[in-house]
């Protein structure tokens, strides 16, 4: 049988162990960080590991531009996407683990890649009546002529007068009995 101090021992050089391996870790995920600049240069962002925006940088020539804010969330978000690959390559301590895998999931989850520019979710958008789809042949047609109105509708025939009901007749609506 083992010595109890000898059992204690090892349990604590194996704590240590984990302990040191979660630190390395996380210093190593703490490291990622994912840079990405827009088509036109114009617009650099940073994330950190987290998705975190921490830094922007915007040329002179786009600070005018009204469509600013949605180009610099279009390139954080474009960022964002790329930490999964990031932390598969900046985090060699659980390279290849299942912990690693679930990371890398879990980003991808949170960060999807954004968008086409250009996309309109839900497939259309407000279009003026001169971008609407026209066919050639009405394009050349001329207008259609006006409906002529409608004539007026006929009079209703007169009612007939209600009869009266006789006893051995059945009567399912005022209150007779239709079983005798």
């Amino acid at each position: 049988m083992s010595n109890p101090e000898q059992l204690f021992a090892d349990f604590e050089a194996k704590l240590a162990d984990a302990q040191r391996k979660a630190n390395q870790m996380r210093t190593e995920i703490e490291s990622v960080s994912v840079s990405e600049r827009s088509k036109d240069g114009q617009i650099s962002v940073k994330v950190n590991h987290a998705g975190n925006l921490v830094g922007l940088e915007i040329g002179p020539s786009v600070r005018d531009n009204p469509a600013l804010a949605q180009e610099i969330l279009r390139v954080v978000q474009s960022a964002q996407s790329k930490l999964a690959g990031a932390m598969q390559t900046g985090v060699p301590s659980i390279a290849g683990t299942e912990t690693m895998n679930e990371l890398v999931n879990q980003l991808h989850n949170e960060y999807p890649e954004p968008e086409p520019t250009g996309y309109v979710e839900g497939g259309h958008q407000e279009a003026d009546e001169d971008d609407r789809f026209v066919a050639e042949d009405e394009l050349d047609a001329p207008p259609p002529a006006p409906k002529p109105p409608a004539p007026p509708a006929p009079p209703a025939p007169p009612r007939a007068a209600r009869r009266q009901q006789t006893d051995h007749e059945d009567d399912y609506f005022t209150g007779g009995d239709f079983l005798r």
